[in-house]
C-alpha cells in the first residue's frame, strides 16, 4: 500500500503539506495522478490539420516532424541521432512520409552520397499550424525555469518513461 502525505484545501483541492520546502513524493504523486491525464487529454485536443487527417501520421512520426520543424532540413544521421534510433529505422520513417508527400528528400550539395530530409513545401504550413502550439506551450512552462531545474524536469521525464516500460502488465 502506498501512503501520501497530503491535505486537500477548503475548495478541495490537494496541496502538499511541505509548501515551503517543495513536495514530498507522495504530494508530487498524487498531484501527477491528476495533471497526466489532464495533459494527455489537452495534447490529443491539439487537432491534426484537415489537410494532414488522411495521411494516418502516427506518434512515431510527430518527433521526426518537429525536428525538421524547429531545426530545418537535417540528414537521415542527424535526424537519427537526434531520435536516439538507427538510421535504417530514420530512413524507414522518411520513406514512409516521402510517400505521404509530407517530407522531401535531396541530395547533399556538398557530398552526393547523403541525402537531406526537409518538410514538404506544400505541407510545411499545416505541420506547423499542428505542432507550433505544443512547442509555445512547452516553451512557456519552460523559460521561467534555470538551466538546472529543465535538466532536472527532462530527466525526470526520461526516468518516468523508463519506470513506466518496466511495469509488468500481467
Amino acid at each position: 500500500m502506498i501512503t501520501f502525505d497530503y491535505k486537500y484545501n477548503l475548495d478541495g483541492a490537494g496541496v502538499s503539506t511541505e509548501q515551503d520546502a517543495g513536495l514530498s513524493a507522495d504530494a508530487a504523486i498524487r498531484q501527477l495522478l491528476l495533471l497526466m491525464p489532464r495533459l494527455v487529454a489537452r495534447a490529443k485536443r491539439l487537432g491534426v490539420p484537415e489537410s494532414l487527417q488522411s495521411l494516418e501520421l502516427a506518434p512515431r512520426h510527430l518527433s521526426l516532424l518537429s525536428y525538421l520543424l524547429f531545426d530545418g532540413p537535417l540528414t537521415v544521421s542527424e535526424l537519427a541521432e537526434r531520435l536516439q534510433v538507427a538510421p535504417t529505422t530514420v530512413s524507414l520513417l522518411v520513406s514512409e512520409l516521402v510517400e505521404k508527400g509530407v517530407v522531401r528528400r535531396r541530395e547533399d550539395d556538398a557530398d552526393r552520397r547523403r541525402r537531406i530530409i526537409d518538410i514538404a513545401v506544400g505541407q510545411r504550413a499545416a505541420i506547423e499550424q499542428w505542432l507550433a502550439p505544443g512547442a509555445r506551450a512547452w516553451q512557456r512552462a519552460l523559460d521561467p525555469l534555470t538551466p538546472a531545474q529543465r535538466a532536472a524536469f527532462v530527466a525526470t521525464l526520461h526516468a518516468y518513461e523508463q519506470a513506466v516500460a518496466q511495469v509488468d502488465p500481467g
